[in-house]
């Protein structure tokens, strides 16, 4: 069972990892003109990072539990999930959340 929580916990960096990928290329799929594809695909990531960094980092400045950080995850993993969609990848879209899901629900379950 410990294997199965380590392996989790990895699903969860890599989902986080996702998180910045997919709204980068969210970012420049969506911009128009070149200084807006820079500002945006690489904009939107940052802002998100700073944001995770600040209330759902392990040592975030200000922590957030029980259900505000619930809502806090469902937002920030959700996200891709709309940018996937927005730019017409409704397959990954799909797997995407499907892995967040199982993730979070794991990571409840295990208390992790």
């Amino acid at each position: 069972m410990e294997g199965l929580k380590v392996i989790n916990l990895g699903v969860r960096f890599l989902l986080e990892i996702l998180v910045l990928v997919i709204l980068g290329y969210w970012g420049f799929r969506v911009s128009q003109g070149t200084i807006m594809k820079i500002i945006v695909g690489i904009g939107s990531p940052l802002l998100v990072a700073v944001i995770w960094g600040m209330f759902g980092a392990p040592k975030a400045t200000y922590v957030l539990s029980g259900l505000p950080f619930l809502l806090f995850e469902i937002v920030i993993f959700g996200l891709p999930v709309a940018a996937l969609v927005f730019i017409e990848k409704q397959s990954l879209a799909y797997i995407y959340g499907f892995i967040v899901i199982i993730n979070l629900v794991l990571m409840k379950i295990w208390h992790q």
